[in-house]
Order: C-alpha cells, then structure tokens, then sequence
C-alpha cells in the first residue's frame, strides 16, 4: 500500500512548514475551441443572465473579441423571428445558432484543486471535465503543484494558450517558507512576498491566533483575499467568527461554524479514544458536530449569522465533497466513474488507513445517519444566511472522496437546491456570487454588455432539471416510448473562445480508455476482486 501526499482537506499549518507535492502533467498547447473573434453573434438564446432577473428569449448576444457588446431580444416564444430585428452579421463575423438553448454565465468553482500526482490526474484532464462542465474560472485553494506552476497556466490560460478555466491562485499559508512560520513577524514576511510572487490570496487552515491574525491584516492591507478550512487541530482557537472578524474572507466547508454557534461548551464533544490521525475517527465525529451547536432561529444562532453577514463574510460550503458520509455507495458507484475515472484516481479513493480522504474502514448505518442530521442543520444555516443576504459561494473540491472534476459542480447545484434555493438562485451561487468573492464582479458572473464573454449553453432548461447539466446528461422517456439522454454542455464560451464541450468530455473519455487498456484496468468495488485477466481497482 503507497502512502498518498496529502492535499486538500488536509491541512498543513505554518507552524509544521509546507513543500508542495510533485506536480502533475503540464498542460499541452491548446488545439480545442475556436475564437475568440472579431465578432461572434449567438443567436436565439433564452438567457438567464444571473443578476436575479427571470429568464428571457430569444435573445442574440453579441462579442467582440473577448467582451459582450450587445444583448438584443430578437422576438416572442413560439412566434418566428424577424430578421430585420436582428444584428446583421458582417463578412467575417462567426454565428452560432443556438435557437431554443439556454444561456448563462459561465460556472465559477470556488474550491479547484487542479489535481496531484497522488491522483494522477494531468491538468489536460482536469481542465477538460471542468470546462465540459460549464466551468470558466476555478479558485485553485493550495496550488498543491506548488505556486510557480499554477501561475504558468494561470498566464497561459488568460492568454489562451491552454484548453483550459481562468486560474486564481490561493497558496498556503507558509508554502516555500525555508523554516516553520513561528511569529507574527515571520507570518507578515511570508505573506508579502506570497503577494509579491503574484499570489491572488491565501489559504489557511489554522494557526497561532496572533500568527493568524498578523497573517490576516498584511494580506487585506495588500488587497489579497483569503480562505480558511478551519481545522480541528486550531478550530478551538480561532472559530470561523473570530477569523472573520480578524479579516477572513471567506470559509470553506463547514468547520468552524458549528464552534462558533456553541452556547454550552468551547470544546467539541470528543470521545476519550478519539485520535485525530484516525480518519474514521475524524470523519465520524465530524458527523456529529452540527447537533452540538445552537439550534436554528435560537439567539445564538442569529447573533453569528448578523455578524458574519455584517462582515461581507463568504461562504463556500463544498456540499458535495462530503455526500459520500452520509451515502456511501450514492458517490461510490456513480455512473461516471466507468468512462471518466482515471485508474490512478480510483484507486486514490480507496479504502485506506495512511490515505487522507480513504477513512471507509468501517463506514456503516450509523455514520451516514448522523451525517444525514448533520447536513440538515448545516443546509439549513446556508439557506438562512443566503436569505438574509449573505454570500453563499460554489465550490466542489473535486478529487477526493469519490467526487469527480466537472461531475461533482454540477451535483453541487443539485445540493444547493436541495438546501432550499430556488434554481435561478443556484445558478447566482455558481456565477456572480463567486464572482463578488472573487473580486471579478465587474468582469464575469452575469451576462451584460462589457463583461468577458463566458457562456454556458444547453439545449435543455436547467432550471426545470439541474441534472441536464453533467456530462453523462439527464435520462428522458421519449413518446415513443424510447430511453435516451439528454442535455449535457453543448457550448462552454470562454474568453470569448467557443468550446465544444460534448467534445472535450470525449476527449476525456479517450484518456481514460487509453489509461485502462495500458494497465489492463476495470474499475472494481472495495473488496471484489476483478475479473480474471484484469488489475483490480484496489489499492497498490
């Protein structure tokens, strides 16, 4: 069994120093998309342009080169359109008939990781599920291929280089220090020189409060924004109202909350066996966390929610990179694992006892029900704090814990919708409110003239089936009786550059044949062994 790098959801403090893990495949050259052109014209369209409007066709939209020059209702549903209400078209101009789909902003995933060598995972692979998907700007949340290289595509990819989303890069608190971050002085050095390497912001995970606190003030004072997954072993310390308050920008997952709305203890409720290096351990307790704080509606609960609110405080609750706690098998089997999973990824999930992410040792009944509770309180704190106007952000945090790039955004939409928000405000969560966290409202996240063209175009309504959105498309029984799929991204525009993106997932579906034909590969069950002739999908 191979010992895995760990990333993500691990956290890696200052104080205990950081080397990035081995990076992953580079990007090649791009030789996807067409565009962006002198002036492209997308005809026909329903838009549904995330500012909280309803949606409205036919439309045609206009670009120039990379920004949107005009928005023009072309006609009525149902009613042929003139084409003298039309933008004419000069010589040269690029057409896309897109009659009768849907248009939106393009996706913004507020929780990227661009993938690791532990996974696998080359970045062609990832960035073309994630642009498949709709995906045009991802947050990269650790540059876990260390910053350099994120920062190459992140230039490659603004020039259009690369197939690949517009990159922001939040880097470690501590990544590159030559000695463990260990005073607040050290802590204000670090954090000018990640600014002056070309960082957009910082991760954390936890620290000394005034470490964390100094570390805080410099990158605000800098015009840097932040994230923090607030991990147990500091949790206690700073909660996700004193980080804010210290001037964190936004929070990742949901730790840290929960501490923050205990009213009858500081401490979680830890069993005497408890061993945070015991995933199961971890992971089961962590099911249990939500129950132990204040209840909806109570005074505790409105006091921090009026103050984060009050804060402009971010939330990026990552919904789905947990699903798999509260059922199992729903994550374990989903059906694009088959076409999509690379090898080396599937057996990055796998059962583990030295794997973060892989604590499914004794995964049972009682674990998922807890969570299931879990999730309903934390559901219910997302949708309060949205309806009484705080941000609420999309995130995936995609290859860990059986949730794919691409595929696991797309169940986020579902997963907010199920918190309580109506689809045209899922669709704001994924586009604009990542935008406003970001810092890019004025640039993406709603679709208006003199923004950068990044468009997700369907053929179906996403808002009457967020399911119509994955690559693997919605099931529909036709009048003839007949099963067939429908849906999936049929353009993802971004920069003004036309993707085709039932493409860029067939190129993906090409990747992973080849991975598993070369090492004689069939995705197996923990503990099934594969078939005669085939290497099992367990762990080396």
């Amino acid at each position: 069994m191979r010992l895995r790098l760990l990333a993500a959801s691990l956290f890696l403090f200052a104080g205990f120093g950081h080397t990035s893990r081995a990076q992953v495949e580079k990007a090649p050259a791009r030789h996807e998309g067409e565009g962006p052109f002198g002036r492209l014209i997308v005809r026909g369209v329903t838009l549904i342009n995330s500012t909280g409007a309803p949606p409205m066709g036919p439309v045609d939209v206009v670009v120039e080169k990379n920004r949107i020059t005009q928005i023009k209702q072309v006609g009525y549903p149902g009613v042929p359109i003139d084409p003298k209400s039309r933008p004419k078209a000069s010589p040269g101009d690029k057409e896309l008939n897109c009659e009768g789909m849907y248009l939106m902003p393009g996706f913004i995933d507020m929780h990227g990781h661009i993938g690791g060598q532990g996974q696998g995972t080359p970045a062609e692979y990832v960035f073309k599920l994630w642009l498949g998907h709709g995906i045009t700007t991802i947050r990269d949340p650790s540059c876990g291929n260390g910053l350099d290289w994120v920062l190459e595509h992140r230039a490659k990819s603004d020039r259009n280089e690369i197939t690949a989303p517009r990159i922001k890069a939040y880097t470690v608190f501590g990544q590159g220090a030559k000695e463990p971050i260990s005073t607040p002085e050290q802590a204000r050095t670090w954090v000018q020189q990640n600014a002056k390497r070309g960082a957009d912001g910082i991760k954390f995970f936890g620290a000394e409060p005034e470490i964390f606190k100094t570390a805080l003030a410099e990158n605000k004072k800098l015009g840097l924004r932040s994230a923090c997954h607030h991990a147990q072993l500091e949790v206690a310390r700073m909660n996700a109202l004193a980080t804010a308050k210290a001037g964190l920008t936004s929070l990742e997952h949901w730790y840290g909350l929960p501490e923050a709305l205990f009213d009858d203890k500081t401490i979680q409720n830890y069993p005497a066996t408890y061993n945070y290096n015991n995933e199961q351990d971890r992971f089961t307790e962590a099911g249990n966390l939500w129950q132990q704080a204040a209840k909806p509606g109570t005074d505790r609960w409105n006091k921090v929610m009026d103050e984060l609110i009050a804060l402009d405080f971010t939330l990026d609750p990552t919904f789905n990179i947990y699903e798999a706690n509260r059922e199992l098998m729903l994550a374990r089997r989903a059906e694009w694992h088959e076409d999509y999973t690379l090898p080396s990824l599937w057996r990055f999930y796998g059962p583990s006892r030295i794997s973060h992410g892989s604590y499914w040792h004794s995964w049972g009944t009682e674990q998922e029900v807890a969570w299931k509770k879990n999730y309903q309180l934390w559901m219910a704190f997302i949708n309060d704090y949205k309806n009484r106007g705080g941000r609420v952000t999309t995130g995936s945090d995609s290859g860990f814990i059986y949730q794919l790039y691409g595929f696991a955004y797309i169940r986020e939409l579902e997963l907010l919708r199920e918190a309580g928000f109506h689809p045209l405000e899922v669709i704001r969560a994924a586009t604009l409110k990542g935008a406003e966290a970001l810092g890019m409202a004025d640039q993406i996240g709603s679709v208006e003239v003199g923004k950068l063209a990044d468009f997700v175009i369907v053929d179906q309504n996403p808002l009457a089936n967020l399911k119509v959105l994955y690559g693997t498309g919605a099931i529909h029984l036709n009048d003839k009786n007949e099963v067939e799929r429908v849906g999936g991204v049929t353009y993802t525009v971004k920069d003004g550059v036309v993707y085709d993106a039932k493409q860029l997932l067939a190129d993906v579906r090409k990747l992973v044949a080849d991975a598993k034909q070369k090492e004689n590969f069939e995705i197996s069950q923990p503990g099934v062994p594969a078939k005669a002739g085939k290497v099992s999908g367990g762990k080396n």
